[in-house]
């Protein structure tokens, strides 16, 4: 398979799947109770912003090393992203099994990517 080096960050498919899962947080969080302002919106959206930041962040680092700590930030805030998923389902704030999936597709990507970082020459 030929494969295009990626001159920004944006050109990433992870990056734009990371985006598009914060464009979704922040539509589905729209809903939430405004009780929840200072509380669950801003935390999720703060997390889910982290992964793509992250992701961006890390791909001008230099050293696999760097590259790789700031795609395992990224899977951290996905990990954490899962929760508020939980937490706002258990609450009652709304259906969000479409947003779990891009979730699920972004963490899964980000492994792959993650991978392919460290094994390679990148």
């Amino acid at each position: 398979m030929n494969r295009v080096a990626a001159k920004s960050f944006q050109d990433l498919i992870v990056w734009q799947k990371a985006h598009q899962f914060v464009l979704s947080v922040y539509r589905y969080s729209d809903g939430f109770p405004q009780k929840e302002v200072y509380g669950l919106t801003s935390q999720f959206r703060r997390a889910a912003v982290s992964i793509a930041a992250n992701i961006a962040e890390g791909f001008k680092k230099k050293s696999k090393p760097d590259k790789a700590r700031f795609m395992n930030i990224a899977q951290g805030s996905i990990e954490e992203c899962r929760y508020y998923l939980i937490l706002a389902r258990d609450f009652g704030y709304g259906a969000n099994q479409e947003i779990m999936f891009q979730l699920e597709e972004t963490s899964k990507l980000l492994e792959k990517y993650t991978a392919a970082i460290l094994a390679s020459g990148f």
